[in-house]
């Protein structure tokens, strides 16, 4: 399966980005970020690499400032 992983520099953004991706409908995971997506809180969400269109749609919308980025993983 693939994933992409939401990475943010805040552990509070974090969890509410993954509180809001449940309200979606979207299931997530708060995991260990993976290393390769530099430096972060050490955390970020998980979700399937199918919901990243709806994701990307509904993510201006929130403003997140400590959003560093979008990583896809297998």
């Amino acid at each position: 399966m693939r994933y992409t992983y939401a990475v943010f520099t805040s552990r509070n953004e974090t969890l509410s980005f993954a509180n809001y991706l449940k309200k979606l409908g979207i299931p997530c995971l708060v995991t260990a970020t993976p290393k390769h997506a530099g430096r972060t809180c050490g955390i970020s969400v998980r979700f399937l690499s199918d919901y990243l269109e709806i994701v990307k749609k509904h993510f201006p919308i929130r403003g997140y400032s400590t959003f560093a980025g979008f990583f896809a993983s297998e």
